[in-house]
């Protein structure tokens, strides 16, 4: 198969191989709709507009491939893909090309498949459930690679009191909450160094990439994340997210760190 390589050095791998169980809606995540538009097709539409990525790979589930490309050729503004090697290039027109890869059994199954067809200086993992990341987001992601971070993640503060608990349900203590951050995507990595952490870290359960570039003794940076890429898990999500896309936009400034 022949390598994401684009206009410029940023590939975007997109997941989109999530079950959707926990919306509920009978369809993978990736197909739930919001106002019409389903998930995938908000997701896209946010890297495709981006000046500084040239390719964006969807890992889709292997049964809806074909569904997955017609969508994502859609939102990034192409008619298709061409017959002989399934790309969609709008490089011509200043767009990103789309390729739509079938993902593994577990998400990062999902991201390896993905970066077997990329070959890029950076690449960003997106989780397509996260629909409305704003630009602000994916240049600082790009901001903090370029000035020398093997990755980087975007963090919103957590606002909520946090407290654990003993196994038969008394509390043990509040946690400090101004230590403790919550995380988003787009992740954003040397291309080298996440291929490396996967190769590394096949042994291990982790939830992100960034965890295993940290395994790996990678260096990762912080840096603000945004209340608009919230991610689409419950049934509330969604309508949080139908609300979203009414307004367009989450009315909400970017975050920072503090």
């Amino acid at each position: 198969m022949t390598a994401a390589t684009g206009p410029t050095t940023v590939v975007a791998v997109l997941v989109a191989a999530g079950s959707g169980e926990r919306l509920g809606a009978g369809v993978p995540k990736a197909f739930v709709e919001i106002d019409g538009v389903t998930l995938l097709e908000h997701a896209v539409r946010r890297f495709a507009t981006h000046p500084a990525v040239g390719t964006i790979v969807v890992v889709a589930p292997a049964a809806d491939v074909s569904r997955a490309g017609v969508l994502a050729d859609a939102a990034a503004g192409h008619d298709g893909p061409t017959p002989r090697s399934g790309w969609s290039d709008g490089s011509a027109l200043g767009r990103a090309r789309v390729l739509v890869v079938a993902g593994g059994a577990t998400r990062q199954a999902s991201v390896a498949a993905g970066l077997a067809v990329t070959d890029a200086g950076f690449v960003l993992v997106h989780d397509v459930a996260r629909p409305f990341v704003p630009g602000v987001v994916i240049d600082a992601v790009l901001a903090a690679l370029t000035d020398g971070a093997d990755a980087a993640v975007p963090v919103v503060p957590i606002h909520d009191t946090v407290r654990r608990v003993h196994p038969d349900g008394s509390f043990a203590g509040t946690v400090d909450r101004s230590t403790l951050v919550a995380i988003q995507t787009p992740q954003g990595f040397r291309r080298d160094v996440l291929v490396a952490a996967h190769e590394a870290g096949r042994h291990l359960a982790v939830t992100d990439d960034a965890a295993l570039v940290e395994a790996a003794g990678g260096a990762v940076a912080a840096v603000a994340g945004s209340d608009e890429a919230f991610k689409v898990t419950t049934p509330l999500d969604l309508t949080r997210a139908q609300a979203v896309a009414r307004l367009g936009s989450a009315s909400t400034p970017d975050v920072t760190t503090g």
